[in-house]
């Protein structure tokens, strides 16, 4: 007797044999008729407002008379793309501050030939776990760096490193032409 092949499988055998949750295939996600007026909206005030975020947006819709949560303004922009970018404000030393012990030489200084002025420069790179020391000097006519150094730590081999490199290095005190 031949055994006749099953042509038809269950849908538990199905999802078995794919290791797939039968609740899944019969989820069907509640969709509420209000999110596309508040995904127009949301557009809407994005346009006008280009420059603000979820929680500005957050606030122009609740005076408006939405009533919506903290996280469903940012998911809904998300989705259309219409998130902002923050912009990270970089503050740094103002020399200007405080009293002025050094004075600039170089403010009426006509910079003419190579090696008459080198500028430094040191600051950190920061990485996965840690920073990175990196000081280099520059000549300002020629934009030629002279000499650099990268440390794990600041120290003063850090500052003295490319300057010995910068004063071994230097071509214009060798070629007259340049």
């Amino acid at each position: 007797m031949v055994a006749a092949l099953q042509t038809d499988y269950s849908v538990r055998q199905i999802c078995e044999t794919l290791g797939f949750n039968r609740s899944n295939l019969y989820y069907h996600p509640k969709i509420d008729p209000s999110e596309a007026g508040l995904r127009e909206e949301i557009e809407a005030l994005s346009l006008r407002y280009p420059t603000y975020g979820y929680r500005r947006i957050t606030a122009l819709l609740m005076s408006k008379g939405y009533t919506v949560g903290y996280r469903r303004v940012p998911r809904l922009m998300k989705a259309a793309n219409l998130s902002v970018a923050v912009k990270r404000a970089c503050q740094t030393t103002s020399s200007i501050d405080g009293m002025r012990p050094w004075v600039n030489r170089l403010e009426n200084l006509q910079v003419s030939r190579c090696d008459q002025v080198w500028v430094g420069d040191r600051t950190y790179v920061r990485l996965k776990g840690h920073f990175i020391y990196v000081c280099l000097l520059m000549d300002v006519f020629t934009r030629i760096i002279r000499g650099w150094h990268i440390s794990q730590y600041l120290t003063q081999s850090l500052t003295l490193k490319p300057l010995e490199a910068a004063s071994i290095t230097s071509k214009c005190s060798r070629d007259p032409s340049f």
